[in-house]
């Protein structure tokens, strides 16, 4: 089983923020930043491990945490960084965060507990030998 990751991200997206984002008040809805880290979470397994059959295998969110720590605002220059933590027999767990590009402040964190699932047999399944390998060496995980 690998354990603890660096401290550093090494997957980070720049994130447009678009006109339907933002609210009344001027700044993201809370609601928003989840598609956010969705569209990192996509970028950073086409990015690590490449060659999945996404016909046959899903990536499911069984718990998600986040902590709103600043308001996002219009016209902000943001990115997405994702990095996985720490990885079990069929789980992982996923660290996330936006930051702003301009001052590297962090605006909201994000801690999700995944599970790989077989569409096929309809069931949880083992992390592959491949994809851990993959993101042992990218997040630099110890195996």
């Amino acid at each position: 089983m690998a354990q603890e990751a660096s401290k550093v991200f090494r997957h980070v997206l720049p994130i447009q923020i678009r006109f339907n984002d933002v609210d009344k008040f001027g700044h993201v809805n809370n609601t928003i930043y989840f598609q956010f880290y969705d569209t990192a979470k996509t970028d950073y397994f086409a990015a690590v491990c490449k060659d999945v059959d996404w016909e046959s295998v899903a990536i499911v969110v069984v718990k998600i945490e986040a902590e709103f720590l600043s308001q996002i605002k219009a016209g902000e220059h943001i990115a997405a960084r994702t990095r996985v933590t720490k990885i079990g027999n069929k789980s992982f767990q996923l660290e996330q965060d936006i930051i702003n590009m301009d001052t590297q402040e962090v605006k909201c964190r994000c801690l999700s507990v995944m599970v790989l699932y077989d569409l096929v047999n309809h069931k949880s399944m083992p992390f592959p030998d491949n994809w851990r390998q993959a993101i042992c060496q990218y997040d630099g995980l110890k195996k």
